[in-house]
């Protein structure tokens, strides 16, 4: 076993970035994971965390030779041992896209075996300022703060660049029960609604789809003002169903999809929405209750689908969480035949997992579109189009 390296600082020249918001270097035979870094830097890196295997993590302590696309973060705390939550304010919004793109193509690559060019859009408004739900927790001392990368440890901020005004403003400077987790959601109407601890959570009204929604104020709902219009707008043009046809919305939030999808169908088609949190499953119905031709079903994703319900979908869409869809659901979906399958991914190592899966049941991945719904973090939102 090799002796832990942790703490440990040395000289390392920065490789490709990773997927995770950080670029791989080498040291003495081992790999080494660096966040702050971009590809070609000559850095000092400090090793956070080793587990005496075949690789560490570790932080940039300091640039010796910097990249021309460096810049000087707008957040005071966006650095080593500060707050975990943006892992590339330290880079251009425009490199950053490219670094992004960068691992869509690699997991795909090395995943699914596909090989295709990947653009990362860039969404409205810049890359500060468009945060509208976030998620804070409170120190021991009552102050509210975002944690420290892979830590528990809280750091308390005093602003947040990426938060929408109404956001992260309406919490800091006041004191909070220590432990406590806040959401803090500024919805479509320019309200703010504050849950602490998930108790009483109030509702939050949003619009897309050309639909007004009510949507709990701490449940989910794209945290970027412009994307659930743009993804339903994607899902719309690939989905590409006639009326009459059936369709399935699975892991269905509070049914925007479902929403899409049965305004082509119509009333004489069909449409199955699946959520597995009852919650928003009741939200989907209640939002739902003027289109006869969805039915919301609540439970999970697998145990709806071995039950048989729905008919045979002549197109199925798909917005899994971080992990994936998985091989049982993706079988399962083969197996009734869909032409179209219209995949929305939060991870791009999930999705090409589940491509390669997909494939094995006859279907390709025939188009892509990436977008950078959560700028300054490594996060990526694709929209897949896989055909039979």
């Amino acid at each position: 076993m090799t002796a832990s390296w942790y703490g440990r600082r040395f000289e390392v020249t920065i490789g490709p970035v990773a997927h995770g918001g950080h670029c791989v270097a080498r040291h003495e035979g081992r790999v080494v994971f660096v966040r702050h870094t971009l590809p070609g830097e000559r850095v000092i890196a400090e090793v956070t965390e080793d587990r005496s295997g075949s690789f560490c993590r570790a932080d940039a302590v300091e640039v010796l030779s910097a990249s021309p696309d460096r810049v000087t973060p707008p957040c005071p705390v966006a650095v080593p041992g500060g707050c975990g939550g943006c892992d590339w304010q330290h880079a251009t919004w425009e490199s950053q896209r490219a670094l992004k793109a960068e691992v869509v193509s690699e997991q795909l690559r090395r995943l699914a075996g596909v090989s295709m060019p990947v653009e990362v859009e860039e969404l409205p408004g810049g890359p500060l300022r468009w945060r509208t739900r976030v998620r804070l927790t409170v120190d021991d001392d009552g102050r509210a703060g975002f944690r420290a990368h892979r830590s528990h440890r809280v750091v308390p901020i005093a602003d947040c660049p990426i938060s929408a005004y109404g956001t992260v403003d309406e919490v800091v400077g006041r004191s909070w029960p220590p432990g406590a987790t806040l959401a803090v959601t500024v919805d479509a109407n320019a309200d703010t609604h504050v849950t602490v601890d998930g108790a009483d959570a109030p509702t939050a009204v949003e619009r897309a789809a050309r639909r007004e929604w009510r949507v709990s104020a701490d449940g989910f709902w794209q945290a970027h003002p412009d994307a659930a219009d743009l993804y339903a707008e994607v899902v719309a043009t690939w989905s590409d169903l006639r009326p009459g046809e059936s369709a399935w919305d699975l892991y269905a939030g509070a049914g925007l999809f479902a929403s899409v999808l049965a305004a082509q169908v119509g009333p004489s088609g069909q449409v199955m929405a699946v959520e597995s949190f009852h919650p928003a499953a009741v939200e989907a119905a209640d939002n739902l209750a003027d289109l006869p031709q969805v039915r919301v079903f609540a439970g999970r994703t697998e145990s709806v689908l071995r039950a048989g319900e729905g008919p045979d979908p002549d197109v199925v869409v798909l917005d899994p969480p971080r992990k994936g869809a998985g091989r049982e659901v993706v079988d399962i979906i083969a197996a009734r035949d869909p032409r179209r399958v219209v995949y929305i991914a939060c991870d791009p190592a999930a999705l090409a997992r589940d491509v390669a899966t997909f494939a094995g049941h006859g279907y390709s991945l025939a188009a892509l579109r990436a977008f950078d719904a959560f700028p300054m973090t490594h996060h990526i939102e694709c929209v897949a189009l896989l055909t039979r």
